[in-house]
């Protein structure tokens, strides 16, 4: 019988190369990888056969014939469940394919575990068939890249193997030093032959099934709520004063999934001790909180500057909204501004007017500045004071603007949905969102697409829509790969909701074939206005319209029914003609396991309603005109 994985001395020939990854990704196994993204090849099969031979002790396998999208569906599993999922691939351009989902992982601090077969270091560099500098592909994105044995695999003993399973997991987890959460990469060459046989498989299979998977050794599975760190002593640079009117600032939400309930209980202990208003991202999960005052509209507040809303101080949660209105208002503030980041000790403050960063995340800054000392763990009231007199006047203004905002948006959005002849209103892409705000079940997760969904949300969901789990890709704002982590995300959360532009989705439209091994719900709503939405908002059209052909060069339209695409991958499909029909329509692909709405708009149209919204923002006034 085979020896155990990982363990004996090693070995040459297929038998060495199943034995080193059996002992590679049992060592991660026990470090709690769950999840394997395979993806097709020959220079890979000892890892696949390995990863096959470990479902019994329950690491899910899954397979994907685009390595792009693999990547991205592993994304979309780590940002679910805050631990790293494995992409399997084989050599050459499969690993340059991995690139973009590596980069997001990167800025987005997403733990990422992407493991490449290569061929041995005696092919590099003499015309080898399939052999490419792969080692140094994703290396500018990752935390770590690491090429363990260039010789081959099967060189390396079980000592090895463990050693380099652990410090894989712990770099793609933020655990060494200075380093968040983020892409690891590991190249790993083997030498030929490579395919193990019927008997080897065969004998491995019955080793392996006599462990079942509560006998592996849970050495450093991370626990549910990792207990928090002692804070880091806070320069006096990070600090604020708990009794001058402040602003909260917060970004889309990038910590672990483990650490959201803290973070939450946090933040409206510091509100009620500084009585700061919120100024709540559309991805910061934090609107429709409850005991939590938020600002949702500031985007619009920010259309017309009043001094009134100045703070003396502002704290900043995270990277920056969507929002260059709000840009602006931080870059030209008379304030102090101090960061304060989720693990990310990069620089995070592109506006150059931060007086400190701290990467401790908001529990632990807090108790470093002497304002959550032993509230958090107890879940005690706070003992301290409350809010100043100065901190509840700018919070009034901020309330009053937020509410003069809301109602004009009520006004403009909220009317009746019949056209002047009695017909029901076409859809509108403000007023979509806004409907789905109040529609989607509470706390059923939404992802947002980049482009225009993200930003229609940020400005004109309803506030007082309940409370959901909000995701979004802001690392790289890119459309990239948006229905694969869509599919990643449902399969880790349960069920998810997708909003989507057609352009986005029709990119990764290779995400449909998700399909068959889905096993979390997905709703997708694709907004269909015919190309490039986003661009309509900015100052591109040329007037006369001939002198720059916009729907070419920016809009780009394509000739293709996204229901028809969707239908040729299984995929049920309905249309939503206009506002009346929405609610009936979203009941239905509720209800399916996958299912697609096509939301047809006029990008032209919307943009101009947009501008017109703005314009009324601008034309209100502050909040005592």
């Amino acid at each position: 019988m085979a020896p155990i994985a990982g363990s004996g001395a090693p070995e040459e020939g297929p038998g060495g190369n199943l034995r080193a990854a059996l002992g590679l990704l049992q060592g991660l196994q026990r470090l709690g990888l769950r999840q394997v993204v395979l993806c097709p090849g020959s220079r890979s099969a000892p890892l696949a056969a390995a990863a096959a031979l470990l479902e019994p002790t329950g690491l899910a396998l899954y397979t994907c014939i685009d390595e792009r999208s693999a990547a991205f569906f592993a994304l979309g599993l780590g940002r679910g469940q805050g631990l790293p999922a494995a992409v399997i691939t084989s050599s050459g351009s499969a690993v340059a394919h991995l690139l973009p989902a590596c980069v997001e992982a990167d800025l987005a601090t997403i733990p990422l575990l992407l493991l490449t077969a290569d061929r041995p270091e005696r092919l590099k560099g003499c015309g080898a068939n399939q052999s490419v500098n792969q080692q140094d592909f994703l290396r500018c994105s990752c935390r770590w890249v690491a090429e363990p044995e260039p010789t081959g695999m099967a060189g390396l003993d079980g000592s090895r193997l463990e050693a380099l399973a652990v410090e894989a997991w712990r770099w793609s987890l933020g655990r060494k030093q200075g380093s968040p959460p983020g892409p690891v990469h590991l190249n790993l060459a083997f030498e030929e032959p490579l395919h193990a046989g019927g008997p080897l498989l065969d004998a491995w299979a019955r080793q392996i099934q006599g462990t079942a998977p509560r006998e592996i050794p849970q050495i450093l599975i991370p626990p549910a709520e990792p207990p928090t760190p002692p804070p880091p002593p806070i320069a006096a640079c990070q600090r604020l004063d708990p009794d001058r009117p402040g602003v909260v600032l917060a970004g889309p939400w990038r910590g672990a999934p483990c650490r959201w309930s803290t973070h939450l209980e946090a933040l409206i202990q510091l509100q009620q001790r500084t009585g700061w208003p919120v100024l709540a991202d559309a991805l910061s999960g934090l609107r429709g909180q409850p005991q939590l005052e938020t600002v949702a509209a500031y985007d619009l507040v920010l259309e017309r500057a009043d001094p009134g809303l100045a703070p003396a101080q502002v704290l900043r949660l995270g990277t920056l909204p969507a929002s260059r209105r709000l840009e602006r208002w931080l870059a030209a503030l008379d304030a102090r501004q101090v960061l304060v980041s989720e693990a990310d000790p990069r620089p995070l403050d592109p506006l150059a007017r931060v007086a400190g960063q701290s990467d401790a995340g908001l529990v632990g800054w807090l108790a470093a500045s002497g304002l959550g000392s032993g509230v958090f763990l107890t879940g005690e009231p706070p003992q301290a004071p409350g809010p100043t007199p100065a901190s509840l006047a700018l919070a009034a203004q901020w309330s009053q603007a937020e509410a003069k905002a809301q109602a004009l948006l009520a006004q403009a959005l909220d009317a009746q949905g019949t056209t002047a002849t009695g017909c029901p209103s076409p859809l509108q892409e403000p007023v979509l969102v806004r409907q789905l705000s109040r529609l989607l079940p509470a706390h059923l997760p939404l992802m947002l697409a980049n482009s225009s969904p993200v930003r229609d949300w940020e400005s004109f969901a309803d506030p007082t829509g309940p409370p959901r789990p909000m995701h979004g890709f802001r690392g790289v704002s890119g459309i990239d790969g948006t229905l694969s982590e869509a599919c990643g995300l449902a399969e880790a959360l349960g069920s998810l909701v997708l909003l989507s532009g057609d352009l986005a989705a029709l990119h990764d439209s290779n995400g449909w074939l998700w399909r068959p091994q889905l096993g979390g719900r997905l709703t997708v709503l694709l907004i269909d206005n015919g190309g490039g939405g986003i661009f309509e908002q900015l100052p591109i059209r040329t007037e006369p319209e001939g002198a720059l052909d916009f729907e070419r060069l920016f809009a780009m339209p394509q000739p293709l029914d996204p229901s028809v695409l969707a239908a040729a991958h299984g995929v049920p499909c309905r249309r939503v003609a206009n506002r009346a029909d929405l609610a009936l329509q979203l009941a239905w692909a509720l209800d399916q396991p996958l299912a697609l709405l096509v939301l047809r708009t006029d990008r032209r149209q919307d943009a101009a309603l947009r501008r017109r919204l703005r314009t009324m923002a601008a034309l209100a006034g502050p909040p005592d005109a």
